[in-house]
């Protein structure tokens, strides 16, 4: 039992003559890295980043789709349906009531939201993990919701960008998560042959099967700041190589730095960043892309 908030703060409300109002648990987020306390408020207008420190916090899936889009608008893509539970899994809780209860957490029916929608003018789709949902793990709805989002991108003839933030395969669902590897695999290269342009967008945390699949497999690599990447943890190398890592070892800066992603850029330069690489990847916009010539000063006549 919590003494102060189930004891002391009722007696106090009950001797002040006002009533015990809930208090909303995320009213205040811990920074960390600094242990600054953030209004959810203004991290929330701030996308997420605490505003002293520049830490970029995991972002809500349908919050970085409306932030990426102009204007926030852009056309949802279905969630397909699949087998739920197909293994009848269950550990210290039925894999099926986990489900239940990150759709009511989320309002969401797995870990993936894709839309179809405009950056600065450029049309593509977009495929967001929301990490929220079991860890934003891959399971069979997920992997069948990106391959539906190639597809859409190849109908559309379009770049489709990706934003993982999982810890891996969704071990409930056994070798059928498994499969969703070289499923999604095999979507990402059709849309290659099609000479689409493919962006992965490493946010924090992206490990397991899914770095092992469609997070290494972009055309351009962009990481966040201080997101970690990789494929097994960095205690699990640790204990079994028996050495210690290098500092900062996995983080997108580390990576960087190694070769392993393109560029770092912070949260609210992304879509600008986004639309600048697209407008030179794609054929018709290369000119748009490029700087206007500077005027040439005409000559005085004699």
């Amino acid at each position: 039992m919590n003494w102060i908030t189930n004891y002391v703060r009722p007696r106090i409300n009950s001797m002040l003559g006002r009533p015990d109002r809930d208090v909303p648990e995320n009213l205040w987020i811990k920074c960390p890295e600094t242990g600054e306390m953030v209004f959810h408020k203004d991290l929330e207008e701030n996308k997420w980043v605490i505003p002293a420190s520049g830490f970029h916090m995991k972002m809500p899936a349908k919050a970085r789709l409306k932030d990426l889009f102009d204007g926030g608008e852009f056309e949802s893509l279905p969630q397909p349906k699949v087998a739920q539970d197909p293994l009848k899994f269950r550990d210290s809780k039925k894999y099926a009531d986990r489900l239940k209860d990150s759709r009511l957490k989320t309002e969401q029916e797995d870990t993936i939201l894709a839309g179809l929608g405009k950056v600065q003018g450029v049309k593509l789709v977009a495929v967001v993990h929301e990490f929220n949902f079991i860890g934003g793990s891959l399971g069979m709805a997920a992997g069948e919701a990106i391959v539906k989002a190639c597809e859409r991108a190849l109908k559309e003839k379009c770049p489709l960008i990706i934003f993982p933030a999982s810890g891996g395969a969704r071990m409930q669902e056994g070798i059928l998560s498994l499969m969703q590897l070289p499923r999604t695999t095999v979507a990402v290269d059709m849309l290659k042959e099609a000479g689409l342009p493919y962006i992965v967008v490493l946010t924090n945390p992206t490990t397991g099967g899914v770095t092992a699949s469609y997070a290494m497999l972009g055309d351009v690599h962009i990481a966040e700041p201080g997101a970690e990447i990789g494929f097994a943890g960095k205690r699990v190398i640790e204990q079994t190589l028996r050495e210690k890592l290098p500092e900062g070892f996995q983080t997108a800066e580390y990576l960087l730095e190694h070769g392993m992603v393109d560029m770092v850029v912070k949260r609210h330069d992304l879509p600008s960043t986004l639309a600048r690489i697209l407008k030179i990847l794609t054929k018709q916009s290369v000119q748009e892309a490029l700087p206007a010539p500077a005027p040439v000063p005409v000559a005085a006549t004699a």
